[in-house]
């Protein structure tokens, strides 16, 4: 069997904060939440997960990888919105202003991105 996708794991923090953050954003939940770890999910048989993870550092250059997230058209400015009361801000990575996506970040500075809506991976 080839390997799977099991959790993305994001480094923050504040664990408790940035998880509630993104289990909002996503309408997901937290299952499991210790010291070091807190993953959340959309339920605890689903195939991807996001694992948070402590660190001390702060976050200092663009992500090397992010997430991309779309929803319905015609409700992908009051997800935007919806997704900037909760914590996030726009972000200027170097757009033209032409672009089909919009840059945020999360509380703790991961870009992320909401983008055009898809019904495939590739269209």
């Amino acid at each position: 069997m080839p390997l799977s996708l099991h959790h993305i794991v994001i480094d923050a923090h504040d664990l408790p904060s940035l998880a509630r953050f993104w289990a909002e954003v996503l309408g997901w939940r937290i299952l499991s939440e210790r010291e070091r770890e807190i993953v959340i999910g959309p339920d605890e048989t689903a195939p991807v997960g996001i694992c948070f993870m402590p660190v001390t550092d702060r976050k200092a250059v663009k992500n090397r990888v992010h997430l991309d997230l779309t929803s319905a058209a015609e409700d992908r400015e009051a997800e935007i919105e919806r997704v900037l009361a909760l914590g996030a801000r726009r972000a200027d990575v170097g757009q033209s202003g032409e672009e089909s996506w919009t840059v945020l970040t999360d509380p703790e500075g991961n870009e992320f991105c909401v983008v055009r809506p898809k019904t495939t991976l590739v269209r």
